[in-house]
């Protein structure tokens, strides 16, 4: 073999394995797990009971002519329009 070969094939060799590295280093970082989304609290209109729909901010209980309440969002009020 002569010197510009072998040079060639350790200089090929070493690109190629640090090719690899870097593919399983990149792999190992798109495993990694991220952390879940925080839960929304539930909608008024799930809640059943009428203190846990007051001890929201957000609910209203509705009291029903017959049977039982509901919980119900309330309104959101509306942004002031700026006059000029």
């Amino acid at each position: 073999m002569t010197a510009v070969r072998t040079t060639l094939l350790r200089t090929l060799g070493l690109s190629v394995g640090a090719a690899a590295i870097a593919a399983l280093a990149f792999g190992a970082s798109a495993q990694e797990k991220k952390p879940a989304p925080a839960k929304k609290p539930a909608a008024c209109s799930t809640i059943k009971d009428m203190t846990a729909c007051n001890a929201r901010e957000d609910c209203n209980w509705v009291e029903a002519k017959k049977g039982k309440g509901a919980c119900k969002a309330k309104p959101t009020p509306k942004a002031e329009k700026k006059t000029k």
